[in-house]
């Protein structure tokens, strides 16, 4: 919900929506014909391959493209590969995809990998990478760093979506067993869970430390629960992880007891859709399901120019394909007729204010994107604070030259890291 002052001197308020009280279950996305992973490895041409095109696939299958590769995908399906190939993300980072025919007729006990869960974070790591949720395991296992306090999102980072609120609210059970195998895991021995003070549905979850977020953006943030609730302040270039706390999405946690359980992988993700309309559904889809099928299911029709948008609509990226899969990291995805597109401009900072005064960290903004715009990163961090943002997207929001500042300043992020790495 977003709440604008008539004063034009005040800064606008943007608060959390709630989770509805009916918590009906979300709505099943058939299996399609043809499953698309995505493994953040590019294909070397000097290398062998583990696997090809026409390789028959079990359920739960690992798949890793050479013998030293330290990432992995899981086959949702029992199946066959139909095809692999390049392609860039949104910061034109080059990646494989595999696309994945399931055999509906393969449901045999042997058709899907078995597994003997263990309580410990190698065999997580090498086996639990790729759960609904995205786990993240490798953070976890780093070298150097030592996390005392698991931080379970039970509030929802952006706006607009409850996604979070609903799967720590409807498998409360899950989240608190997927916590306590955690626990021991990586033997930390703080775990708490976040969910919106103004929430009115009664959850127990059990010993976890409920932290209660207020419903004001960008109160569910990791750097501002770290600084509301644990009197900590992120330094600039610094994660979380770096301070010993790990933010974990509720999702995964059900994901680990389910494996647990079950003793195979899961793989049915709950996501928000919100449709031109702004209707939210949620509904349940296959990792790997192009988002092209979750529409033609739920009846939304994207003409050219409308935009997709993967995440929420202040720290969400636009994705320029209907046809891009269903990932462990996806929670909401919106659909913007073209017509409601709010237009981009090209005009200079106007030297307004808005987004130093809007800002919650108190970068100067308006100053920070002129050495942006000029590819001068290195700088931008040494003296306006670059690393210092916390990526909340009110800057663009409030913008008067409707400057695009967040992607802006992801992209100087990025970029970044890229010099480091080179130097």
């Amino acid at each position: 919900m977003i709440k604008r002052s008539f004063f034009a001197l005040s800064k606008p308020t943007l608060t959390y929506d709630l989770l509805n009280p009916d918590l009906a279950d979300p709505e099943a996305i058939p299996i399609p014909g043809t499953l698309t992973l995505l493994l953040p490895e590019a294909i070397d041409s000097t290398k062998k391959a583990l696997f090809a095109k026409g390789d028959s696939l079990k359920k739960g299958e690992k798949l890793k493209l050479y013998e030293d590769s330290t990432v992995y995908v899981l086959s949702p399906v029992a199946g066959t590969i139909n095809a692999l190939d390049s392609y860039s993300d949104d910061f034109g980072n080059t990646a494989t995809y595999i696309l994945v025919k399931p055999d509906p007729a393969r449901t045999a006990p042997e058709d899907t990998a078995k597994i003997t869960p263990k309580e410990n974070i190698d065999f997580a790591r090498d086996y639990l990478d790729h759960l609904p949720g995205a786990l993240p395991f490798a953070r976890l296992a780093a070298a150097g760093k030592s996390i005392s306090t698991i931080v379970i999102t039970g509030a929802d980072a952006d706006i607009i979506s409850s996604t979070w609120q609903y799967t720590c609210t409807a498998y409360a059970r899950e989240v608190e067993a997927g916590a306590q195998i955690l626990k021991r895991m990586i033997r930390v021995p703080r775990i708490c869970i976040t969910i919106p003070e103004a929430l009115t549905t009664q959850v127990n979850f059990g010993t976890l430390q409920v932290l209660k977020v207020s419903d004001i953006y960008p109160s569910a943030l990791p750097a501002m629960i770290m600084k509301d609730h644990m009197d900590m302040v992120l330094p600039p270039g610094k994660t979380p992880e770096d301070m010993g706390v790990c933010f974990i999405r509720p999702e995964a946690l059900v994901s680990l007891a389910r494996v647990f359980k079950t003793q195979e992988p899961v793989f049915e993700k709950v996501i928000t859709l919100v449709d031109k309309t702004g209707t939210q559904r949620r509904i349940k889809a296959t990792m790997g399901t192009p988002l092209s099928k979750i529409f033609n299911r739920m009846s939304v029709h994207i003409n050219e120019m409308d935009r997709i948008i993967i995440g929420g609509p202040m720290r969400g990226f636009a994705t320029f394909t209907h046809h891009h899969p269903v990932t462990p990291e996806m929670d909401m995805v919106i659909v913007q007729d073209k017509e409601a597109i709010a237009e981009l401009s090209d005009t200079p900072c106007v030297n307004c204010g808005k987004c130093i005064r809007i800002c919650p960290v108190q970068i100067p903004v308006n100053l920070l994107v002129r050495y942006l715009e000029a590819d001068q990163y290195e700088e931008a961090a040494d003296q306006l604070d670059l690393e210092s943002c916390i990526e909340c997207g009110l800057c663009a929001y409030v913008c008067t030259a409707r400057i695009p500042l967040y992607q802006y300043i992801r992209l100087g992020k990025h970029e970044l890291l890229a010099l480091r790495a080179e130097a």
